[in-house]
């Protein structure tokens, strides 16, 4: 799997939201919160789709893109990755970062505490 860069990881992120979208669509929702032009998006797309990263329905006057690498893959390559750049492969390195980066809610602190507790019980 080739891995992404940022602004192709940007992108996405909002098509897996999306499910399918436009460049124009694409666009807005990268212009909420960084400045971007319109040409660059397309141009991220384009260089995505001769990667394979997206696909393109072009039925239609106004083409609509899909990711084709799906999330859940991508997110561990990455942190396969970074885990293994940044902690040296640790993975509680890596936890505890994570962890004193944020604040995370009493909800996340019980979902994560039930997430240890089932691979715990995975190990016995």
């Amino acid at each position: 799997m080739q891995k992404p860069t940022e602004a192709e990881l940007e992108v996405l992120a909002i098509l897996w939201e999306l499910k399918e979208a436009s460049v124009r669509q694409v666009h807005e929702r990268l212009a909420q919160t960084k400045e971007t032009g319109y040409t660059t998006t397309l141009k991220i797309m384009q260089i995505m789709h001769a990667k394979g990263m997206v696909s393109r329905d072009e039925k239609s006057r106004t083409h609509l893109y899909r990711a084709t690498v799906k999330q859940g893959d991508t997110q561990k390559s990455l942190l396969k990755n970074l885990m293994s750049s940044a902690f040296g492969g640790s993975s509680k390195a890596l936890v505890m970062q994570a962890l004193g980066q944020d604040n995370p809610s009493k909800e996340e602190l019980d979902e994560i505490r039930a997430f240890l507790d089932q691979l715990e019980n995975k190990k016995s």
